[in-house]
């Protein structure tokens, strides 16, 4: 089965004479034969140019949680835009969207921003100005955004990089960030108990921070063990260390609250973006009263000319209202299950000598093949087959549904994924693990 991208080709030919191998983002590169062009969006399903409709797990990479073009947000905007974009002043579409979010999440206080590198920059700056420290742990396999201080030890770093688990490497994910900055950034492997407090309890007074994304959201989703996000709320309230949660994945995706409703465990700051806005550029950033009191005009920079602007505002007003007031995360819970456990039954069937795991809640689910073993770090993600993984989600994107071809971006589901859309899945899913097998 061969899809006919001519016009898709054509186009990203074009792309490549005036952007920069013809993406403005890195992870929208799949390589010159294997890069998308989409032209349009609606509800579970995307086109590319050349007209193939293809149901989408990708979803942006996960901000279109009630469908692409929903309508009542798209609505919402069109009221907005008609009063103007952006005015170096408070408008009424900021208050509305951080009240929503303060009741929503149960946080004190929240600024709002436009993506997620934004916000955890943001928040870091914070961490450091209220506890006047200037190092952080994060955890291996964990993105933070495009910022100089996150961008060590990423998903993107392969195994035999990151060295011994008991003295692990630092391993900078690209060129281009002072050599300088690696002093500041601490990356220990996630769910390691003994590693975790023996670093806390050795180097606490340099610790400002914690950054953890509760669960993997770059590596299929590998959970946190029973205790870990406990142990770290332990520590950092030992040792006057800002736990953050990194949300910008997890929130308003696993539970209205995020993952600190999910788990049960609260955070010093939260940083958020992706689906509070189904797509539009909005981020916000927030927590406790008196860590984010930090931000004191003139003493603690936080800023951003288009931070609340209109636009991404009145998406998150809409899209955020739509979440309360509707089972929309219940209903991608269930919906998401019966396609885990239907991959899950095909999997077993035609491939019984390939061992495979299903990780994570259903919103935002992974799929590792070659192993049976749940793992709990990135070390242990890295494992599995990617190379079978691979050739799988091509085969599968060839029969009109399109997960990320990467093992370690997870499978996305919205509102609009409704029953029809996981038949057709399961049943495309089959058909693509009988063509691999053969």
């Amino acid at each position: 089965m061969t899809l006919d991208l001519t016009e898709t080709r054509a186009l990203y030919e074009k792309a490549q004479q005036y952007i920069p191998y013809g993406v403005n983002s890195n992870f929208r590169y799949w390589g010159p034969e294997d890069t998308w062009v989409i032209s349009h969006g609606k509800g579970a399903r995307v086109w590319d140019i050349d007209g193939n409709s293809y149901i989408d797990y990708r979803l942006g990479f996960g901000p279109v949680i009630l469908g692409h073009s929903y309508q009542r947000v798209n609505e919402r905007v069109v009221e907005a835009l008609e009063g103007g974009t952006i005015f170096a002043w408070t408008t009424p579409w900021e208050i509305k969207v951080a009240e929503r979010i303060v009741r929503m999440t149960g946080i004190d206080k929240v600024r709002l921003g436009n993506t997620g590198t934004e916000v955890t920059m943001h928040a870091l700056r914070v961490a450091r100005a209220y506890t006047g420290r200037e190092r952080f742990i994060k955890f291996e396999g964990q993105y933070h955004g495009q910022h100089d201080y996150v961008m060590f030890s990423t998903a993107s770093t392969s195994a035999g990089a990151l060295g011994s688990r008991r003295n692990p490497i630092n391993v900078q994910t690209t060129s281009g960030i002072p050599e300088g900055i690696r002093q500041y950034v601490i990356n220990l492997p996630f769910n390691d108990f003994e590693r975790l407090e023996e670093t806390v309890e050795a180097r606490w007074h340099e610790l400002a921070a914690i950054f953890v994304e509760p669960l993997l959201g770059n590596a299929a989703s590998v959970m946190p063990r029973p205790g870990w996000l406990e142990k770290l709320r332990e520590l950092c309230d030992r040792y006057g260390i800002v736990l953050v949660f990194d949300e910008v994945k997890t929130g308003f995706r696993i539970a209205n609250g995020g993952a600190q409703e999910y788990f049960g465990v609260r955070a010093d700051l939260v940083t958020y973006a992706k689906a509070m806005g189904n797509g539009f550029p909005i981020a916000a950033f927030g927590g406790k009263e008196e860590v984010m009191a930090t931000i004191e005009p003139g003493r603690v920079a936080h800023g951003g000319t288009y931070s609340g602007n209109v636009v991404g505002a009145a998406a998150a007003d809409a899209t955020l209202e739509i979440l309360e007031n509707e089972p929309v995360i219940d209903t991608i819970f269930k919906r998401g299950q019966r396609l885990m456990d239907g991959i899950d039954e095909i999997l077993t069937e035609v491939l019984p000598d390939t061992p495979h795991r299903l990780i994570g809640p259903p919103p935002i689910f992974g799929l590792i093949l070659g192993t049976d073993e749940e793992p709990t770090d990135f070390r242990a993600y890295q494992e599995g087959d990617g190379d079978l993984y691979e050739r799988l989600m091509m085969a599968l994107i060839e029969r009109g549904v399109m997960p990320d071809s990467d093992g370690r971006e997870p499978w996305f589901l919205s509102y609009s994924h409704g029953d029809e859309e996981i038949g057709k899945t399961l049943t495309a899913f089959a058909d693509a693990v009988k063509a691999v097998r053969r």
